[in-house]
């Protein structure tokens, strides 16, 4: 029997709304995206993929998103994991800073590898930086050599697959559906790891806000089949194509 797994980001932001970099910035969802999240939820109540136990980020949107995806499914009494690793890439100094702004301050091609090369990392946030998370509470019992003031996509795979293995592995067991609300780079970070992709690949991957992503998994916690990624999620690929296009474009609008 497979195991299924399904990731979800979280609906549109008010600081995706803004075209910020947010990283780890607690900001809430916007009305689009509290609708995004109810949608996701009530696609997978259609398609019959109620989940078994839930798995978020610490921050407030993923939270939200999980709530409110949860409600058309009537599963709010399933247990609830949260953890700092499936937070979003943390984008260094560069956080709340408007995308089209900084791409026009420091040149398009530069602010795309400091968003999409695989193992770049923004400028660092000073640690005295009133915006830094060092001074979040939710941080507060974490070593400090654990908490960063910038990430690349390869910084996070480093730091999300300990708690796939650990804690994500665990609670896929044979004929339970586990959901995974988190963030755009915290799951692509996953996507590479589940599909294999190459860190050239990796770099054109955009995960669209609120779709359902399902793979089921073999008893070696891989895909069960090779079906490419575009084609796991619950709407057509059509579909996804076209919002995963809007996603890519928020560098420059």
């Amino acid at each position: 029997m497979a195991r299924r797994l399904v990731l979800l980001r979280h609906g549109e932001s008010t600081w995706n709304l803004q075209n910020l970099f947010t990283g780890w910035y607690d900001c809430p969802l916007s009305p689009r995206g509290e609708a995004q999240a109810t949608a996701g939820g009530q696609l997978m109540a259609d398609r019959g993929v109620p989940p078994d136990v839930l798995h978020t980020s610490v921050l407030t949107r993923a939270i939200r998103t999980a709530d409110l995806a949860l409600a058309p499914l009537d599963r709010a009494w399933i247990p609830v994991r949260r953890h700092w690793r499936l937070n979003e890439r943390h984008y260094g100094d560069l956080q709340g800073l408007n995308k089209k702004d900084t791409a026009e301050r420091f040149g398009a091609e530069q602010v795309k590898v400091w968003r999409r090369a695989y193992d770049v990392p923004p400028p660092a946030m000073a640690r005295d930086d009133p915006r830094n998370v060092r001074h979040d509470p939710r941080y507060a019992d974490l070593p400090p050599e654990l908490v960063p003031d910038t990430e690349c996509l390869a910084d996070v795979v480093e730091r999300m697959l300990p708690y796939w293995y650990d804690a994500i592995v665990r609670d896929l067991q044979p004929g339970r559906t586990v959901l995974v609300v988190a963030h755009g780079n915290s799951l692509r970070a996953l996507v590479k790891h589940l599909s294999d992709i190459s860190d050239d690949d990796i770099v054109d991957l955009n995960i669209p806000t609120g779709e359902p992503l399902v793979y089921d998994l073999a008893d070696d916690y891989r895909p069960a089949d090779d079906r490419p990624v575009i084609e796991r999620y619950l709407r057509s690929p059509e579909e996804i194509a076209a919002a995963a296009e809007a996603v890519a474009r928020q560098a420059t609008g």
